[in-house]
């Protein structure tokens, strides 16, 4: 680990900064291609005018998936707004909440799973210590540095990932720099 630091001297976290924002890139983004993503995003913002969760949950999906959003991504995105909108999810009340209570507040969304939550405790808030067993780039990082090169199961990432606490999010950060210095803003 020390080495990979010391090859990524100038790596930073990055972040988009509101939540909601933050949260609805993750679903538009999913399973395209970030030029994709970004093009998609453009034209939902030019339809929402202003992506907040009132004016979003406002929208109907049908006119979302006019965007370029599929029929189950748009309605992801209404789901989201929803559980802003009615207080289910409370940015303020993360700080008081431990990672797998945030993780199980975001996965009631429709469309965000674990490893989105975990992606949103790394970049957007920041939490020292998340290690994120099921992504694949950690499991191939952790398979060249540590393993001589043969990917582990997410069991033996998970036990691999004791080592790096109370700092995985560091650790994962550094590993995934191994395979792709470019900086990922999520």
């Amino acid at each position: 680990m020390a080495a990979l630091i010391a090859r990524y001297p100038e790596a930073v976290l990055a972040d988009r900064g509101d939540p909601f924002q933050t949260l609805a890139r993750a679903i538009v983004g999913q399973q395209i291609s970030v030029k994709a993503a970004d093009s998609v995003w453009e034209r939902f913002a030019a339809r929402a005018g202003e992506v907040v969760p009132g004016v979003v949950a406002a929208l109907d999906a049908g006119e979302l998936a006019g965007c370029g959003l599929s029929r189950r991504k748009a309605e992801y995105l209404c789901d989201l707004a929803g559980h802003f909108v009615d207080g289910r999810i409370d940015p303020a009340r993360w700080r008081r909440l431990d990672d797998e209570a945030v993780i199980a507040e975001l996965s009631d969304v429709r469309g965000i799973g674990r490893w989105t939550a975990e992606m949103f405790l790394i970049f957007s808030l920041r939490r020292p210590d998340v290690w994120p067993v099921d992504d694949i780039g950690l499991q191939r990082a952790v398979g060249i540095h540590y393993l001589g090169g043969v990917r582990p199961t997410p069991h033996l990432v998970r036990d691999h990932g004791q080592r790096h606490a109370p700092w995985r999010t560091v650790a994962t950060w550094y590993l995934w720099r191994s395979l792709d210095p470019m900086v990922v803003q999520y």
